[in-house]
């Protein structure tokens, strides 16, 4: 299983930035993803939602205008909505491995710097 570190940002969210800070003095390696200068594909947007545990509307930003129009979206449709738009996703979300967290606060991003 792949136990590096991925953290999927925007560089002009503040809770991005102080997770990336987190990381970064951590002195654990990971990689950066800007998802809007390298959008995620519908089976990687899929394959985060299913380590989160949770369903696509876990990752919907609600107060984003978009949002309003998708209450009644399936997980799908929401997931091409994300795609699509991706200021209607929650940021930052750091994946390890087999687990991924939305880092908001962006301190829940200590709870995967532990391997267990």
């Amino acid at each position: 299983m792949d136990d590096k570190i991925k953290i999927y940002q925007k560089p002009t969210c503040s809770k991005c930035r102080s997770a990336l800070s987190i990381l970064t003095e951590s002195g654990e390696e990971f990689e950066s993803i800007n998802y809007y200068e390298t959008p995620l594909t519908v089976d990687e947007l899929k394959e985060i939602i299913r380590k989160l545990g949770g369903s696509a509307r876990d990752v919907l930003r609600q107060d984003e205008p978009l949002a309003s129009r998708l209450i009644n979206a399936s997980d799908n449709e929401l997931i091409y909505a994300m795609i699509e738009n991706p200021d209607l996703m929650q940021r930052p979300i750091v994946v390890r491995g087999d687990r991924a967290k939305v880092c908001r606060p962006p301190e829940v991003v200590i709870s995967l710097l532990n391997r267990n």
